[in-house]
């Protein structure tokens, strides 16, 4: 039977106060009915796949869950850390199994072809239901996808203590959906290269939080570490050294495995700027390249951007992007499109030469750039993702398809929304990872990061997708990401400046708000997000302490008001 939800919800309130201790769960599903009953899982507890024609990845989902299970071993956040559940635990009924089943009429398609299904088409709910009394557990889903996502939960609501495995909080009852169809994490591995071993560990942690893309900027000015079938002279010129590459191989690893987690994996060749390292391969294609004073000419050094007004730009650039994309299996391809200088064409001889040819300005060429290399890509059947600046700055012609990522400010987004543009939120003032790092640039030692301070977790967690926006443009909004720009940042510290910071946007776009109705809060979800973190280290991750570990097993007691 399942508990009221009276008493479901008041624990929920007042979770962090009652004997049973913290909820673990991140992020906290739509609806959440709980008990306060002790359940121990049952040394020979398995999971009862009851799905025709399972998928491979599906099965493989199942040990992996099953490993967590057994491997995870985590003590209760409490002081004692699980001591003084033992008298609980000496009378608990034992969990058997859990039952995975797919809704009738629903088709067993990989998890890895349900995650990259075009937005708002992709079908992540899920219903979980463990009883008290030892019965099977139930996890019913429309998709591999939902099984999926409603694993990760099963796995999150176990604790760990003296050889057993066990809640406090049965019966529960969980019916999950995502608030928004796109939760990502973007990682720059062109200022820094990261081996594809630290790629993977970050896709298996975004796959513990329910992110559900990973948006790759894979090149910039700085390095190209990417293979190109078409173009191998970009890697070989490009990347830092013949070590530090992307082969075809890498990325379709890459690619199957975060497919296999339930993640979509949207690349970015960043295009017409940031892309001075072209000019080690094409050096009649890039404009202003390594030319000082570098401030004059771009926002970072190197300088050199594409000469976008040169129809062979234009050709080899669509071409660029196309072999790339068709090996893909995302729906989505960002061209970027940020931090344009200007400066960089006014004395370029060729450019000029083109633009007073033809009669075009620089911003109708930019228009005829970006309209040819998108409409390569749709052809392709990809969906073009821009940078902010392509709408608010250049006001080019889109296709009403386009999605633009608002970073500069949050407060951008009313102005894209205006135009009728979906939008994806990755505000540098709420999301960005690298910020707070201090000045990078050499010469300047008061200089600070330009979007200091560093960005908290509670910071980014305060923010509100809906802000500033009119009901009649909240369907534009698909979701938001946290970012990590990699000038200050490498493998070396890859874990600690990216988790568990990069859960309160997962959190902030699966769930919306509490299961209660009430809006998200920072303190209700502290002791939640210190639970995310301890078992990350349980499962190798080196996330950043939030707090000392005596504030972490006492909830609240080290809030400002407490």
């Amino acid at each position: 039977m399942a508990p009221s939800r009276y008493v479901g919800l008041l624990a929920l309130v007042a979770g962090c106060l009652l004997p049973s201790g913290v909820l673990a769960l991140w992020p906290i599903p739509s609806t959440l009915e709980t008990g306060m009953t002790a359940l121990k899982v049952s040394p020979a507890f398995y999971f009862d796949v009851q799905v025709e024609g399972v998928p491979v990845d599906l099965y493989e989902a199942v040990a992996q869950a099953q490993y967590y299970l057994a491997n995870d071993k985590l003590g209760r956040l409490v002081v004692g850390r699980g001591a003084n559940d033992t008298t609980a635990l000496a009378s608990a009924k034992a969990l058997s199994k859990l039952t995975l089943s797919l809704t009738s009429g629903a088709t067993a398609e990989p998890i890895a072809s349900e995650a990259v299904k075009p937005l708002g088409t992709r079908s992540e709910e899920y219903a979980l239901t463990i009883p008290a009394d030892g019965t099977a557990a139930t996890l019913t889903a429309n998709s591999t996808l939902g099984l999926y996502r409603g694993l990760t939960t099963f796995n999150q609501l176990f604790y760990y203590y003296g050889g057993v495995t066990y809640t406090l909080l049965a019966p529960i009852a969980i019916t999950d959906t995502p608030a928004y169809p796109f939760r990502g994490f973007a990682l720059d591995t062109a200022r820094s290269y990261y081996p594809v071993s630290d790629i993977l560990r970050t896709l298996d942690a975004m796959s513990w939080v329910k992110i559900n893309t990973f948006h790759w900027h894979i090149t910039d000015s700085q390095s190209f570490p990417l293979e190109v079938a078409q173009y191998p002279g970009l890697a070989i010129n490009g990347a830092y050294s013949p070590q530090e590459v992307y082969t075809a191989s890498d990325v379709q690893y890459i690619v199957a495995y975060a497919g296999a987690r339930g993640i979509d994996v949207m690349m970015e060749i960043d295009t017409p700027g940031h892309t001075s390292i072209i000019a080690a391969t094409y050096p009649d294609y890039v404009a202003c390249f390594d030319e000082t004073p570098w401030a004059t000419y771009a926002n970072e050094p190197p300088a050199g951007q594409l000469r976008f007004a040169l129809p062979e730009v234009v050709n080899f650039t669509a071409s660029l992007l196309t072999d790339v994309a068709k090996n893909l299996p995302s729906c989505y391809f960002s061209t970027g499109g940020d931090e344009l200088n200007t400066n960089c064409y006014a004395n370029d001889y060729p450019t000029q030469l083109q633009l007073n040819s033809t009669g075009m300005t620089l911003n109708s060429a930019l228009d005829t750039f970006t309209q040819t290399t998108h409409a390569a890509l749709i052809a392709e059947g990809k969906t073009p993702v821009v940078w902010e600046e392509m709408v608010l700055n250049w006001n080019l012609t889109l296709v009403n398809e386009t999605i633009v990522m608002v970073w500069i400010s949050s407060e951008d987004a009313a102005a894209v929304a205006a135009r009728g543009l979906r939008i994806i939120h990755a505000p540098s003032n709420y999301f960005y990872l690298d910020c707070g790092g201090g000045g990078w640039v050499g010469g300047n030692p008061t200089g600070n990061s330009w979007c200091d301070p560093f960005k908290t977790w509670s910071e980014a967690y305060t923010f509100d997708p809906l802000a500033n926006l009119t009901q009649a443009q909240y369907g534009l909004v698909l979701g938001g990401e946290q970012l990590l720009w990699s000038e200050q940042s490498g493998p070396q510290n890859l874990d600690p400046i990216v988790w568990p910071r990069a859960a309160s946007s997962a959190e902030i776009f699966w769930s919306g708000k509490q299961p209660t109705g009430a809006p998200l809060n920072v303190t209700e979800a502290l002791p939640r997000l210190h639970d995310v973190r301890y078992r990350m280290v349980q499962r190798g991750l080196m996330p950043i302490q939030l707090q000392p570990y005596w504030c972490a097993i006492r909830p609240d007691a080290c809030d400002l008001t407490a």
